[in-house]
């Protein structure tokens, strides 16, 4: 096991169960308790848990959005392979909106190679855009970075959103269904993905099948708005079927 893979699976089991000793960590791992008490002390410090003597406990309270350090370390083979499905619709030469989120970042790492520009709505891919030349051209906005999430807000990035127009908006979300649409859990980052939509020639949504037929607090957008949703396999059927009903392409990747 890879130490990513094993940092996802400490990081769910403290989440999921609230908290988790070194032994039983070790145990799930199939890692020695040093190397766990190693992995603990490096996911602490990157935020993601607290370390509490023996062990592990969670950040996330009840009901709460997981924060940006906890879902990198979630299900990286499907964001990988949702990212890889989304940049394969992106043609050279095009403009695109990338929104904040770990999947979208992961999007990132693969358009940072390609002959197309970016504006990025998050710190982490503008640093991962900007940290090495390459064919791709970086468009950095104005804005606020939200705490611990670098997402990119406030009216200094709605200007800078209604002041372009890209070929393709690459949206994340906290929910999606055919009957209320895209939502988000954040007032400001809803607002943003709203302009982003607006700003762009077709929308592609980016997200695993965990937040289909999921609603949140802030609406976005209505799915018919919403031309290609990129997903995997874990897509509610049934969710999957009414949102291309509502004329939304579906790719399962």
């Amino acid at each position: 096991m890879s130490n990513a893979d094993r940092h996802g699976l400490i990081a769910k089991a403290v989440r999921d169960s609230g908290g988790a000793t070194v032994q039983e960590l070790a145990e799930l791992t199939n890692a020695s308790e040093m190397t766990i008490r190693r992995d603990l002390d490096t996911l602490a410090a990157q935020g993601v848990l607290e370390r509490v003597r023996g062990g592990a406990r969670s950040l996330l309270l009840r009901g709460e959005e997981p924060p940006f350090a906890l879902r990198a370390h979630e299900a990286i083979d499907v964001k990988r392979r949702i990212a890889a499905e989304v940049s394969a619709l992106i043609a050279d030469g095009e403009s695109v909106l990338l929104d904040s989120g770990t999947t979208c970042l992961e999007v990132a790492r693969l358009l940072r190679e390609r002959p197309v520009t970016v504006m990025p709505l998050s710190l982490q891919a503008i640093h991962l855009l900007g940290e090495t030349p390459g064919p791709a051209t970086l468009v950095v906005p104005g804005g606020q970075p939200r705490a611990a999430e670098g997402a990119l807000t406030g009216p200094l990035t709605l200007a800078s959103l209604a002041a372009l127009r890209f070929d393709t908006a690459v949206i994340g979300c906290c929910g999606l269904s055919a009957a209320d649409g895209l939502t988000a859990y954040d007032l400001d980052d809803a607002a943003v993905k709203k302009a982003g939509i607006a700003s762009a020639r077709r929308t592609i949504v980016a997200t695993d099948g965990g937040k289909l037929g999921r609603t949140a607090f802030a609406h976005v957008s209505p799915s018919a708005l919403l031309q290609t949703l990129v997903t995997d396999t874990t897509a509610p059927p049934d969710e999957v079927t009414a949102l291309e009903g509502a004329g939304t392409t579906v790719k399962i990747a």
